[in-house]
């Protein structure tokens, strides 16, 4: 592959709220932030922007305004999964029909189905929109894991073009690597490992980090990306206390705090989520000061 259109650094976007509701202003300010800082790629309603909790109405607008915002500075790839493949279709033809790049389609979750189920939902989408699709694969949420070999099946397929890897297992990069073809994209979901899964061949990540880092997630990936593993490895010392500190209470709290800490948005999320414990926010301090977030 010479230069895949998905790489780098793409952040999941946390959503902010204000009140209740989308705090659109405060979207729009953070795409902003994200696109000066250097990003490759934003990924709107995931699993950090809350999607679980939005209404389909709040999740097609914030779709909508990311794409607006991002005006085609970098690609957009949105959050498009479901554990109802009609309703997966749904998302993804609307993620076309605003101008999305791609979107971003989460094993189905809960049903827990068999490898020719997984294939068959993703096979489905294939043949109903036409639009790069990123195969995300969380099993630590989803209690279902799509093996390799059915991801090498939907490499051959026109439309599904990589995977979104939140396993942390990087020996699996190798293996996709070889068996899904040289244009089968790699996008790591971990932001601890993400180094080693960039040496194992992977394109980039999709950051949790990258909201309160921006500009220092950018300057580490372009370092990895360049074969500058000294200055990647530097980084990735740098930042792996913050990678870990906005795990340290349910996600997306921790970040959302440290993004209300740097002024950017409310803290705010919804239930089941509540704000991090007071032990968690003085490991997110603690870790911003460590990285250069903050003095």
């Amino acid at each position: 592959m010479s230069d895949p259109l998905f790489k780098g650094v793409m952040p999941a976007l946390v959503t902010p709220f204000r009140d209740g509701a989308v705090d659109e202003a405060a979207f729009v300010a953070l795409v902003e932030r994200q696109i000066a800082g250097g990003v490759h790629g934003l990924v709107p309603v995931g699993t950090t922007g809350e999607t679980a909790t939005l209404s389909h109405d709040e999740h097609r607008r914030v779709v909508e305004l990311c794409v607006k915002t991002a005006k085609g500075r970098v690609p957009v790839v949105a959050g498009a999964g479901s554990n109802s493949t009609a309703e997966a279709i749904e998302l993804v033809h609307h993620a076309k029909a605003i101008g999305a790049d791609a979107a971003l389609v989460v094993t189905p979750y809960y049903n827990r189905p068999s490898q020719e189920g997984l294939y068959a939902h993703y096979a489905a989408i294939n043949e109903a929109v036409q639009l790069p699709v990123l195969v995300y694969n969380v099993p630590a949420r989803t209690s279902v894991d799509i093996s390799d070999a059915t991801l090498a099946r939907l490499a051959k397929l026109p439309n599904i073009v990589g995977v979104k890897d939140a396993t942390g297992d990087m020996t699996r990069a190798t293996l996709q690597r070889i068996t899904c073809g040289e244009d089968w994209v790699m996008l790591s979901g971990d932001d601890p490992t993400a180094l080693g899964y960039l040496a194992h061949g992977g394109h980039g990540c999709i950051s949790v980090t990258s909201n309160v880092a921006p500009d220092l997630c950018a300057t580490f990936y372009n370092a990895a990306l360049g074969g500058d593993w000294k200055t990647a490895l530097y980084w990735q010392d740098r930042l792996l206390r913050l990678h870990k500190g906005l795990f340290a209470d349910a996600s997306p709290s921790p970040t959302k705090f440290a993004l209300a800490h740097l002024g950017l948005c409310r803290e705010d999320a919804r239930l089941p989520i509540v704000p991090c414990s007071e032990a968690a926010r003085e490991v997110v301090l603690s870790a911003m000061r460590e990285a250069g977030v903050l003095n």
